[in-house]
């Protein structure tokens, strides 16, 4: 029995030594030092948010990567199993889609205090941590400022044709879609997604878009704005024969898109989850979108933007509930219209 209870002893030994690094790591994904972040925000901005907020306090985060609709998705088939404890996005859709699954938990009053109310949606499920402005991108050598559209909706029409580009398949432009939606109806949203189908170019990838811009291939593109100003903040050479133009007047081609985040109810960790969401609403996070390359609108009561932006208060945003942006409609009418 003895040399069969030396191999018992030994399989244990090996048993334990194989086992336990997994259940180390379990016990330090799962415990207060830890937080995992399901993210589709620019990988490097938040990266940059979690090296910071890591020094700061000592939580360490781990980041998965993907797409606002990719990672929403993902969010809502795993449901109370999944180890996100916060879930950041580009755009607020996708926010929109997991809260109206039920994922997320409230967050505290002193957290919501970090934000001025038309960057957050009213039940406090969630909260806007940065900002975009859409434009229309445009070639300074092909068109004048008297030449330009005065409103979104003017790309609809014949004499467009040909003549401008997006990138529909991104959460990017189909956030744009969502506030058109929201702001003029089904109908008219409908139409106007025709009419793109006809007069636009599609590319993949806003950068892309304002390339061929810059190109002269198109004249010009619907995109954000912080492409243009990365760009201009390295080397310019996709955007030196780019301009921007704000739509202002409330139109809805000068959405202004909220990045968001959520602090998941299933969080293994909430206290650091909230932790973190405090941290980005609160300076620390907000002066790395003032001072870092990521040319977002930071959103916090008081913070101050990159100086090269033009200021949130000049751009005449049209007033979205952003807890109404519909991206599943958005993507059912672009799909219907041949974009997707």
């Amino acid at each position: 029995m003895k040399p069969i209870l030396d191999f018992c002893k030994l399989c244990g030994l090996v048993l334990l030594v194989a086992v336990l690094p997994h259940a180390a790591a379990f016990a330090q994904n799962n415990g207060k030092g830890v937080i995992v972040i399901y993210n589709a925000q620019h990988k490097s901005l938040t990266e940059a948010w979690a090296a910071a907020f890591t020094k700061e306090t000592g939580i360490k985060v781990t980041i998965r990567n993907g797409s606002d609709t990719e990672v929403g998705n993902q969010l809502i088939q795993e449901g109370s199993a999944s180890p996100a404890d916060v879930f950041l996005t580009e755009n607020s859709p996708a926010m929109v889609m997991v809260e109206a699954a039920g994922l997320f938990a409230p967050l505290p009053s002193d957290v919501l205090a970090q934000v001025p109310d038309q960057f957050r949606p009213s039940n406090g499920h969630w909260i806007g941590i940065a900002a975009r402005s859409t434009v229309f991108a445009y070639n300074k050598t092909k068109l004048k400022p008297d030449q330009l559209p005065k409103s979104l909706v003017d790309l609809a029409s014949p004499a467009w044709k040909g003549r401008w580009a997006a990138s529909p398949a991104g959460a990017d432009f189909q956030a744009i879609v969502s506030a058109l939606l929201e702001l003029k109806g089904e109908a008219a949203t409908a139409d106007w997604l025709k009419a793109m189908k006809t007069n636009a170019t599609a590319y993949k990838g806003n950068s892309v878009a304002m390339r061929a811009v810059n190109a002269g291939q198109v004249e010009g593109a619907v995109i954000y704005h912080y492409y243009y100003f990365g760009d201009q903040a390295k080397t310019g050479e996709n955007s030196g024969n780019v301009e921007l133009h704000y739509f202002r007047h409330q139109d809805p081609g000068a959405f202004v898109s909220i990045s968001g985040a959520g602090v998941l109810a299933s969080s293994k960790n909430r206290e650091g989850a909230i932790a973190f969401v405090k941290w980005l609403t609160g300076k620390g996070g907000q002066d790395i979108l003032r001072t870092g390359s990521s040319f977002e609108y930071a959103v916090g009561t008081g913070a101050q933007s990159n100086p090269k932006l033009v200021p949130l208060s000049e751009l005449d945003a049209p007033k979205i509930n952003a807890a109404k942006l519909d991206s599943r409609k958005v993507i059912q009418l672009m799909t219907s219209a041949g974009l997707l």
